[in-house]
């Protein structure tokens, strides 16, 4: 027998970002290779929440892709897909304003998602 329940995973996101998930033009989220993620995969269910709100956004995981780092990130899928709103240097630049040099040495994780709530 097989379990086909999708996991649900929550995750914060800042609400710049929130908005371009709801939206539906990020289509590629990043995050650092944390052991409570090393099991993400295709099927899960990821509700983001704008933290400190009741505001989520449900997508789907079509595709989890290590990267040894941001920069390899960004270049292997694509800096719109990221963020359309930001150049690859800022993307870049803000990207490691979050995540200090030994988070990101854990290595990166490019999610690729799909909304699946309007």
């Amino acid at each position: 027998m097989t379990d086909t329940t999708a996991r649900v995973r929550e995750l914060n996101l800042y609400r710049q970002y929130f908005e371009l998930v709801a939206a539906g033009t990020k289509t590629i989220e990043v995050r650092v290779k944390y052991p409570h993620l090393a099991d993400l995969a295709a099927g899960d269910i990821v509700r983001f929440r704008v933290k400190g709100t009741e505001e989520t956004c449900d997508v789907k995981v079509r595709r989890v892709t290590e990267y040894p780092d941001f920069e390899s990130l960004l270049d292997g899928e694509g800096p719109a897909n990221v963020n359309p709103s930001a150049t690859r240097e800022q993307q870049l630049t803000n990207i490691r304003a979050i995540y200090s040099p030994e988070k990101e040495a854990l290595g990166a994780l490019a999610v690729e998602i799909e909304r699946t709530t309007p």
